[in-house]
């Protein structure tokens, strides 16, 4: 069975009405990500920070998955399917893709600020201050902040060498490291890019680009790759 390997952006999560703050002249839902999504931001204002992330872990709750994720996961009938997300809702999930990497955290999930390997789901929508590990330690969302590194970089770049055929959905490419993905792909491996708008790698061999939104762009790559 052939490897597809999927990345996806923000673009797919928009689709489900998720806001990004890349469209919004750097503010996110009105907050400067500077104030929100930092390790500076947290160590000056935890209850800010908490109530930012409540309110999106609220409003994904929300949200529902929509043409683009369900092709996805529809895709696993015929190949052997992983995600690499760099968002943190779990619209894939919920469409029923098996196999989602998230290179930037889960919005549903939380950590220990004493040990990052203790992880933990988060019931409903509210993480608040004085919610404790089992250490004793304040709880913080289990995202990965504007400069602290992506633990799951090696795995996902492991993954995308191993690929038959790579999807790039609903991303800029401009985000790194994740960006750098696209260049673990073996040369010969047929790269299809689904965004309104295409991002400027055209060094990149095995190009094919898709102007369109997720939920568009994935029905034609799926007839794309069936027939072949």
């Amino acid at each position: 069975m052939k490897k597809i390997v999927a990345l996806t952006g923000a673009g797919i999560s928009a689709e489900s009405g998720l806001a990004t703050f890349r469209d919004s002249g750097g503010l996110w839902e009105g907050y400067r990500v500077e104030d929100v999504a930092t390790p500076e931001a947290w160590h000056r204002n935890p209850a800010l920070v908490l109530e930012f992330y409540n309110e999106r872990r609220k409003t994904a709750l929300q949200a529902s998955p929509n043409r683009g994720h369900e092709i996805l996961a529809e895709l696993q009938k015929d190949f052997d399917v992983t995600i690499i997300t760099q968002n943190v809702d779990d619209l894939h999930e919920r469409a029923g893709s098996q196999n989602v990497i998230h290179l930037h955290g889960s919005l549903f999930e939380s950590r220990s600020t004493f040990n990052p390997s203790l992880v933990y789901k988060i019931n409903g929508w509210q993480l608040n201050l004085g919610d404790k590990c089992e250490k004793g330690s304040q709880l913080r969302p289990n995202i990965v902040w504007f400069g602290e590194m992506v633990p799951m970089m090696e795995v996902a770049s492991q993954v995308a060498s191993q690929a038959d055929l790579f999807l790039v959905v609903g991303t800029s490419l401009v985000v790194y490291p994740a960006a750098g993905l696209i260049h673990d792909v073996p040369t010969d491996v047929p790269i299809y890019i689904v965004d309104p708008k295409i991002p400027d790698v055209r060094q990149t061999p095995n190009l094919h680009f898709i102007a369109e939104k997720a939920s568009v762009g994935m029905e034609m790559v799926r007839k794309l790759i069936l027939k072949n």
